[in-house]
């Protein structure tokens, strides 16, 4: 299977490269797919109800502000992200639950972690373009994660033959 380093090899200057320091808390270090966004700071009520749609083929990218303050992200979202198919997410802030998270079959990257659960104030934006350090993400981007890192393609281009 290509890796990311591959892909960077093979696309250049097509590729968003996402910023160095993300962590891997899921259960899965390699995921891919179409880009679903939000935009939320310190509530995951907006993530919440992402986790609750079909995410076959799906990755969620979250601009939380990076934000380390409070989690968007726990086990029980994580989990009903599982049950309705998602590949993974990249978090620009923090998550909970970590040991939970590592059990989990999805993959997760965020900036780090912390006990204190996110607030709920109906807050946040879906199907936006976000920000994650200096990197534009779109919906409908193509995201591929793995140990190595995560890179996105643009909405428009297919995407990559992994073999």
């Amino acid at each position: 299977m290509k890796t990311t380093c591959d892909l960077h090899d093979e696309f250049g200057a097509l590729l968003e490269v996402l910023p160095f320091g993300l962590t891997s808390y899921g259960g899965k270090a390699r995921f891919a797919g179409r880009v679903e966004t939000v935009k939320c700071f310190e509530d995951n009520s907006r993530m919440k109800e992402l986790s609750q749609t079909d995410g076959k083929g799906r990755v969620l990218v979250v601009d939380a502000g990076g934000s380390v303050r409070n989690a968007v992200m726990g086990d029980m979202i994580a989990g009903a992200f599982v049950e309705n198919g998602w590949a993974g997410m990249v978090i620009w802030g923090a998550v909970r639950d970590v040991q939970e998270l590592r059990n989990l079959p999805i993959g997760v990257l965020a900036l780090g972690h912390i006990p204190r659960p996110g607030k709920r104030r109906d807050d946040g934006q879906i199907g936006i373009e976000v920000r994650l350090g200096e990197c534009r993400i779109t919906p409908g981007a193509y995201l591929i994660a793995d140990e190595e890192g995560a890179v996105v393609l643009p909405k428009d281009h297919p995407a990559p033959d992994m073999g």
